[in-house]
């Protein structure tokens, strides 16, 4: 598991940064945002530990270049931002999670090992490597199948009771999970009705 922690407070960094290398992370860090985007431009990360008052480059800058182009990499965002409407912000410009300052070290190393933790699933004899969320989506949207499946409903059976609508994180696990889908199955049985949710269908 491969980590890019980017916070410009070089004692906190370093701390987060010999916890993960305890747990027997690969690890990697920067302290501020434009390294990060060098960084992230040419290795490959399972995950970026990424706070949001970077200097040169803002967190949330680095945030969004990152889901221009890619999909996959889960951002948690770790920041002393703690209005509901940075965590809005954040999470529909793409992070997986959000986790307020002061923490503690135990907390921050459970949501990584819950954002990367995968599951196993068979499809067309093929094992895939789901994440907690895409398993979770994958198996609401079977036990519904032919049935549209609205965005909140998916937050109420998939998310904990306390997320609200937060929708582009949703998409960003559902295009992870179709993209997965499409490459084992070779189509997409995923698809999205406007103004009804996701339906999952079997090749026509």
């Amino acid at each position: 598991m491969h980590i890019l922690v980017v916070e410009d407070e070089v004692a906190l960094c370093d701390t987060i940064v010999r916890s993960l290398k305890r747990l027997a992370y690969s690890v990697d860090y920067c302290y501020d945002g434009q390294k990060a985007l060098d960084m992230l431009s040419v290795e490959s990360f399972d995950l970026v530990v990424l706070d949001l008052n970077l200097p040169n480059v803002d967190g949330m800058t680095v945030l969004k270049t990152l889901r221009q182009t890619d999909i996959d990499t889960k951002v948690l965002i770790l920041s002393a931002r703690c209005e509901v409407a940075d965590k809005v912000l954040g999470l529909d410009e793409g992070a997986n999670d959000y986790l307020t300052k002061p923490f503690h070290l135990d907390e921050l190393s459970a949501r990584i090992r819950n954002l990367t933790l995968t599951r196993k699933a068979d499809v067309n004899a093929e094992e895939l490597s789901l994440t907690r969320k895409e398993t979770g989506i994958l198996e609401y949207l079977m036990l519904n199948q032919g049935r549209p499946v609205s965005q909140e409903e998916l937050i109420e059976h998939v998310w904990d009771s306390s997320v609200d609508n937060f929708s582009n994180s949703i998409r960003v696990h559902i295009s992870s999970l179709r993209k997965k889908l499409r490459s084992a199955l070779g189509y997409d049985p995923i698809h999205n009705r406007i103004g009804e949710g996701y339906v999952m269908e079997e090749k026509k």
